[in-house]
């Protein structure tokens, strides 16, 4: 049985189905809230690189991942074959086993792709996803969107850190986290550039890059069929749907390369 997602992902997808709620983990489960931390105000490289662990593994604690010989794992393992980093930065991925429609890159090129959303997607329209997720780890703006979420929701007092090291964050701490990071907007250039890094990612590593248009047709797509305006308002800082379906299709004609058949 499917499990509703820890509401700490990033949204790439909210709302677009309507599915039943079987389970929810509670984000604020601390009693204490927000734990007042040393006053320092700035994070080092290693400070970070240890939050960001954290809060993965707490993430994929705390979500259901899909075992090793589960056909989504199976699935994903072979779609993103030969997808070993993004400007030097490893990727690994895994599937959370949950209803919620979704999709997220963290700064360390931890890529989670949830399975309800591969039950909607074909192979190209997920890679499509992926490849521009990756395109905001390559360019690092998952990590200043990281590093600003932490700064102004976790450690809203500072930094607590003992001979260099980062402090463990409490749960309520990681929750505050993971809503700072569901509400971030990233610029028109960065998503522009995400997308333009995620068609030549996808090419270099010998997959199909008309897979970035798809995935923007298919979200219109979704967008349609539920008439609703909650991706518009997802949307609202980027460049619009209909823009970025046309400029990486023109890419990819001018280019030359094949469109895939679209499987119904």
């Amino acid at each position: 049985m499917k499990k509703t997602f820890c509401k700490t992902a990033l949204v790439l997808l909210l709302g677009l189905m309507a599915m039943p709620v079987m389970a929810q983990f509670n984000l604020k489960k601390a009693v204490s809230g927000v734990t007042k931390a040393a006053k320092a105000v700035t994070l080092t490289d290693e400070q970070m690189t240890e939050y960001v662990k954290e809060y993965i593994d707490w993430m994929d604690a705390n979500n259901p991942v899909c075992a090793d010989d589960s056909p989504y794992t199976l699935r994903l393992n072979k779609l993103t074959e030969g997808l070993s980093d993004a400007d030097g930065i490893p990727l690994n991925f895994k599937v959370y086993y949950v209803t919620d429609v979704n999709a997220f890159a963290c700064a360390d090129g931890s890529v989670r792709v949830f399975s309800s959303l591969m039950d909607i997607m074909t192979d190209e329209e997920l890679l499509g996803v992926i490849g521009h997720e990756v395109g905001h780890v390559a360019h690092r703006d998952s990590k200043k969107s990281f590093r600003t979420a932490l700064l102004t929701s976790a450690l809203k007092d500072g930094v607590s850190s003992k001979g260099g090291k980062a402090a463990a964050l409490t749960d309520s701490q990681l929750g505050d986290l993971g809503e700072a990071l569901v509400n971030a907007r990233y610029s028109q250039k960065q998503e522009r550039d995400a997308d333009d890094y995620g068609y030549e990612f996808l090419k270099k590593a010998g997959k199909n890059p008309w897979a970035m248009a798809m995935s923007f047709q298919r979200l219109k797509e979704l967008q349609g069929e539920q008439k609703t305006d909650k991706l518009n308002q997802l949307f609202s800082t980027h460049p619009d749907l209909d823009a970025r379906i046309e400029r990486m299709a023109e890419r990819a004609t001018s280019e030359g390369i094949e469109k895939p058949e679209t499987k119904e």
